[in-house]
C-alpha cells in the first residue's frame, strides 16, 4: 500500500514536471512577431478612416504617414468630408493589410481620432465572373482616385435576409444573376459621370459591401444612387448603411482646409 501511494505521488510529480518545462519554455523563449504579409489570394484590401483632427494634429507627421504609405505600395486617397460625421477620409488600398493598419497608426499618432471605419476587400462579383480581363483587373486592383472625378461618397450596404421577409439567399443563383444584370444595366448608365468602387466585406465588417462612388458633380452621385433605389435588386433585397460625403483632393489641401498646421 505504501509502494502503491509513492507511485501515484512519482506519477503526479512527473505530470507537473512536464507542465511547468512547457511554461518554462513558453516564458523563456517568447516569439517574435510575426512580420510577413496579410494579404488576400487576389486583389487587396481596402480601409476607409473617417477622422477628426485633435488639438496635437500635426501636418508634417500626418503628411509624412501618408508618403511612407505610399512609398510602401499603399495608394491613399484622402477627402475632406461635409456635415458631422467626420472632416477628413484617408481610403487606403493595397496588398498587405499589415501596412494599412500601420498607417492607421501613424495617423492616430500624428493626432487623428478615428470616429468610423470599413474594412473590405477588392473583388469580383460571383455575378459578374465572365466580365473581360480588362475589367477584372480594374476592379482587382483600381487605381484611385479617378482624374476628374472630386465629389465622393462612401456607404455600406447588404442584401435582405431577415426571417419572414425578402431573402435574398433564399433565391436561386440564376434568379440573382438575372436581378444582377439588371441592377449592372441602371449603373452602366452612369459611365463617365460615376466610377463605383464595389468591395467585399462579408465576415470582415458590419455590412456585406462597401460602395465608394466618385462623381464629376455631387449630383452625379445623387442621381446614380436614386435611380439604383428602383432597381428590383435594391428595392426589394437592398438594406443601406450611414452615407459620407466629401471632397478628393491632395493630403496637404484636405488637411488645411480642415484647419490642421
Amino acid at each position: 500500500m505504501h509502494q502503491g501511494r509513492r507511485k501515484a505521488s512519482l506519477v503526479a510529480r512527473s505530470g507537473q514536471d512536464r507542465v511547468l518545462r512547457r511554461l518554462q519554455a513558453v516564458t523563456s523563449e517568447p516569439r517574435m512577431p510575426d512580420d510577413s504579409p496579410v494579404s488576400p489570394r487576389t486583389g487587396w484590401g481596402v480601409l476607409h478612416l473617417f477622422c477628426k483632427p485633435t488639438p496635437r494634429a500635426e501636418v508634417r507627421s500626418l503628411l509624412g504617414a501618408i508618403d511612407t504609405a505610399r512609398k510602401g505600395g499603399c495608394q491613399v486617397v484622402t477627402a475632406a468630408m461635409l456635415g458631422h460625421k467626420a472632416d477628413v477620409c484617408v481610403l487606403t488600398l493595397g496588398p498587405d493589410l499589415r501596412q494599412l493598419r500601420r498607417l492607421q497608426t501613424e495617423l492616430q499618432t500624428g493626432g487623428l481620432d478615428v470616429v468610423d471605419s470599413y474594412v473590405s476587400l477588392t473583388e469580383v462579383s460571383e455575378y459578374a465572373a465572365g466580365v473581360p480581363e480588362e475589367m477584372r483587373q480594374a476592379r482587382l486592383y483600381p487605381r484611385l482616385p479617378p482624374d476628374g472625378m472630386a465629389a465622393m461618397c462612401f456607404y455600406p450596404m447588404s442584401k435582405r435576409r431577415a426571417p419572414g421577409a425578402e431573402n435574398w439567399y433564399a433565391l436561386s443563383f440564376d434568379d440573382r444573376m438575372e436581378l444582377m444584370r439588371g441592377h449592372g444595366a441602371v449603373g452602366r448608365d452612369f459611365r463617365g459621370r460615376v466610377l463605383q468602387l464595389v468591395t467585399g466585406s462579408a465576415g470582415l465588417d458590419d455590412w456585406e459591401w462597401g460602395v465608394t462612388l466618385f462623381g464629376v458633380h455631387p449630383d452625379d452621385l445623387k442621381d446614380c444612387v436614386y435611380s439604383m433605389r428602383f432597381d428590383e435588386a435594391s428595392t426589394r433585397y437592398g438594406d443601406f448603411g450611414p452615407f459620407y460625403t466629401g471632397m478628393v483632393a491632395e493630403p496637404a489641401e484636405v488637411l488645411s482646409g480642415v484647419g490642421i498646421r
